[in-house]
């Protein structure tokens, strides 16, 4: 499908963070763009805003009348946390439209252009956010396609005037395969996907396939330690051609030194917290400079960079009550975050409040899991959000809870979460999961606040 033949655009979906920067380019470029979402949020509503068509209803009758159009005239983008069952994604099937994972999109919008992707199974959002900042705050500019939304934008979207395009790669599914990367990025492959990979040496491989994908005269960085054979090694610590180094917080920043060899930039400074962070912006800081970017204007890029929503988000921060969410779902992510908040507020008791996301991953991770909870003071564990799964028989909240080693734990109805905080007053508290444990954010706030 040729990009300049697309005029309109139906997002099944649309209200995921992908698919919905999608929507704002095809809308950018003047595309009638139009979506079906099971739930009305804070991000359908600002793409209603920009007069882009949503309805709630998953029937045919929804779809516009417009729609009657030669498919060749249609692209039908889909999400594959779609359930198949569903009656808009039935119908365009039964019309014979083509059909595109939104990988495929991505495909084609970065084809002929300078294509820098950024994978990995954790830190790819953070990752390609910094650089997308970078090459816009610094003026080289970019076009991006961000898994969250930008702090420094309030997007997710950025529209570039040049042929730069930052993406992120999807490992799901294998979803990355499609991208021809100029630059690449690696920041992580710790096992996860297991229903649709089987073993984590599938998953390697998987991302061998992608690092096989660089063009010929492209470049890979690649994370110090993950078992790629190819690519430029980066760190946060003294490993690897690249690092972060002499790293420590000051006041409410991590501070740090960018070391190539002979090569260095001294006392750069990071409003995101935590060494993981240090690491990514050691990854986007060597895509700047490899673009040729000025070192002192990649230094005050990434001073200002303020970070993704739900990315170790500051909700609440007074002398009293410190209250932080963070979007992350996976042992590995916990762990790093756990290890932010610990580097931050050695002497605070730390209340976390986790929502489990996938009956696969809680099961796969279990132990895991339950490793890293068990460094918090306090734990309310919510029920599994279960995403595009059914119930697994044996595998729920209770199953993850008693693996746990802590004196405060304990199960809770997310309805139940409120009076539970109003009862602890934590002076740290920490929402983390990738479901919708979102929408306890602004009632917490509240009752932090007004407390």
């Amino acid at each position: 499908m040729e990009l300049s033949r697309i005029k309109n655009v139906y997002f099944v979906g649309i209200g995921g963070i992908g698919m919905s920067a999608i929507a704002r380019y095809f809308k950018n470029r003047g595309a009638a763009v139009y979506g079906y979402d099971k739930t009305r949020t804070a991000l359908t509503i600002a793409l209603e805003q920009e007069g882009i068509d949503i309805s709630y209803a998953d029937v045919a009758a929804s779809v516009p009348a417009l729609f009657d159009v030669p498919a060749e005239d249609l692209l039908v983008v889909y999400t594959p946390a779609i359930p198949k069952d569903s009656l808009i994604l039935s119908y365009f099937k039964a019309q014979a439209f083509d059909l595109k994972k939104r990988s495929e999109v991505l495909g084609i919008i970065s084809k002929g252009q300078f294509c820098i992707a950024v994978a990995g199974t954790h830190g790819k959002t953070t990752t390609s956010s910094i650089i997308a900042h970078v090459l816009t705050d610094t003026g080289f500019g970019c076009t991006a396609f961000l898994g969250g939304i930008a702090s420094n934008y309030n997007s997710n979207f950025l529209l570039g005037n040049n042929d730069v395009v930052v993406v992120e790669a999807d490992e799901y599914d294998r979803s990355f395969l499609t991208l021809h990367p100029d630059i690449a990025v690696v920041t992580s492959m710790d096992a996860d996907h297991l229903d649709i990979y089987g073993d984590a040496s599938q998953l390697v491989e998987s991302f061998g396939l992608f690092a096989g994908q660089l063009k010929k005269e492209g470049t890979l960085y690649v994370k110090a330690g993950l078992p790629l054979q190819q690519g430029i090694s980066y760190s946060a610590v003294d490993e690897g051609r690249l690092m972060g180094t002499n790293i420590r917080v000051e006041g409410a920043r991590f501070v740090f030194d960018y070391v190539d060899g002979d090569f260095s930039i001294a006392d750069l400074q990071l409003m995101v917290p935590g060494r993981h962070n240090v690491e990514n912006a050691v990854a986007a800081i060597a895509v700047a400079l490899r673009l040729g970017i000025e070192p002192e204007l990649v230094k005050k890029a990434i001073g200002n960079f303020k970070g993704v929503k739900r990315r170790f988000e500051y909700i609440v921060n007074t002398s009293e009550y410190v209250y932080i969410d963070d979007y992350a779902h996976h042992p590995e992510e916990l762990k790093a975050c756990f290890g932010a908040i610990r580097q931050l507020y050695p002497e605070k008791k730390l209340t976390a409040v986790f929502q489990p996301h996938l009956f696969t991953r809680t099961r796969d991770f279990a132990d895991d899991f339950a490793k890293v909870l068990g460094t918090v003071d306090d734990l309310l564990l919510l029920d599994i959000y279960p995403a595009r799964e059914l119930p697994l028989e044996g595998i729920d909240a209770e199953y993850l809870l008693e693996k746990i080693t802590l004196d405060r734990k304990e199960v809770c109805a997310k309805d139940e979460v409120l009076e539970k905080i109003r009862m602890r007053k934590p002076e740290l508290l920490l929402t983390v999961g990738a479901g919708d444990i979102d929408t306890l954010i602004e009632p917490l706030k509240a009752l932090l606040t007004n407390a």
